[in-house]
């Protein structure tokens, strides 16, 4: 077990130095957020000397006019594999933030060979079975059911969110993940706790996982909105987990 605790502002990680190796992050927003959210985080990792792709998964983002009562969990983990196969990534690490934590430990599930380490931000991490609606609170759950009243299958977002967020599928929320084999396999996991911000739902995860030595785990004071408050705390993490 390795657990860190990060401030809330730390100076950005240095230049990339001259013959490292060049990681490749697939990066994965969470509920509402198209690829734009992730944009500012792949600028500072291709800065870096990386290759970064932020995903807009399918009905969401500038995809919002593919939205559509079909549209599940398993659809989004098919987007980002075809990234994966599309940009001819063999050792991805993959980031997922809050709802894209289904979304990622389906990619690592089913292309396994692909996938490098996982970086888990405020991110649900399922079992097989498990479903973003079975991991969350009550209040999310609440919210899912009420969101989607006006169509029945696309989750209006809250109005917290901004101008930019758009409906997000019903479907991928509710839909139970299919695993079949164990994030072991992969040589780094890492789960970033945003630790300061009311209602969450992942405060009993991150106590489970900080007393796993499998994993890497941070603390971050900070609310759930990582890019606007923690951008740089992240992408030191993201960074270090690709060394």
């Amino acid at each position: 077990m390795e657990v860190s605790v990060l401030p809330p502002i730390i100076a950005s990680a240095g230049p990339k130095t001259e013959g490292a190796a060049v990681a490749t992050y697939v990066l994965v927003p969470g509920g509402w957020h198209g690829g734009w959210y992730f944009e500012p985080l792949a600028r500072r990792l291709r800065e870096h000397g990386h290759q970064a792709f932020p995903v807009t998964l399918t009905g969401v983002g500038d995809r919002h006019h593919l939205l559509t009562g079909a549209v599940n969990l398993d659809t989004h983990i098919q987007d980002v594999m075809a990234v994966l196969e599309s940009e001819r990534i063999e050792d991805a690490v993959l980031c997922g933030h809050s709802y894209a934590g289904m979304v990622i430990s389906g990619v690592a599930d089913r292309m396994p060979e692909r996938v490098d380490s996982l970086v888990y931000c405020d991110a649900y991490v399922p079992d097989d079975g498990d479903s973003c609606w079975t991991l969350t609170s009550e209040p999310y759950r609440e919210l899912f059911l009420a969101g989607s009243a006006r169509t029945g299958y696309a989750v209006d977002p809250p109005e917290r969110l901004g101008p930019r967020a758009t409906s997000h599928p019903l479907a991928s929320f509710v839909q139970s993940i299919r695993l079949t084999g164990s994030l072991d396999r992969f040589r780094r996991r890492d789960y970033v706790y945003l630790s300061d911000w009311t209602g969450s739902p992942f405060t009993a995860l991150y106590e489970r996982l900080s007393q796993d030595s499998a994993w890497r785990v941070h603390d971050i004071p900070v609310g759930h909105n990582v890019m606007a408050s923690a951008a740089d705390e992240l992408a030191a993490i993201l960074l270090d987990a690709a060394d």
